[in-house]
């Protein structure tokens, strides 16, 4: 059983380097032959690690991510002129 896929965005800072980056995915629950509920990322139909579980900084590569509220990243930059 499938329920209707949903879009979730989430922002992301690297506590090593600083970067800060958002991420916008579709989100689909299911339960599979077991009966056991799964949750499976997307992003542009490309089924992803759940990004709260399993990422990485693009810059630096370490694992020690935060997760904020979304559109926290585009909050703090600076208005360009």
């Amino acid at each position: 059983m499938t329920v209707e896929p949903i879009r979730e965005a989430y922002s992301f800072v690297c506590l090593h380097c600083g970067h800060a980056w958002e991420g916008s995915y579709e989100i689909q629950h299911a339960i599979d032959a077991n009966g056991t509920p799964r949750t499976d990322y997307y992003v542009r139909g490309v089924k992803q690690p759940s990004p709260l579980t399993q990422n990485t900084c693009r810059i630096c590569h370490r694992t020690t991510i935060r997760i904020l509220r979304p559109g926290r990243v585009a909050s703090a930059r600076p208005v360009l002129d």
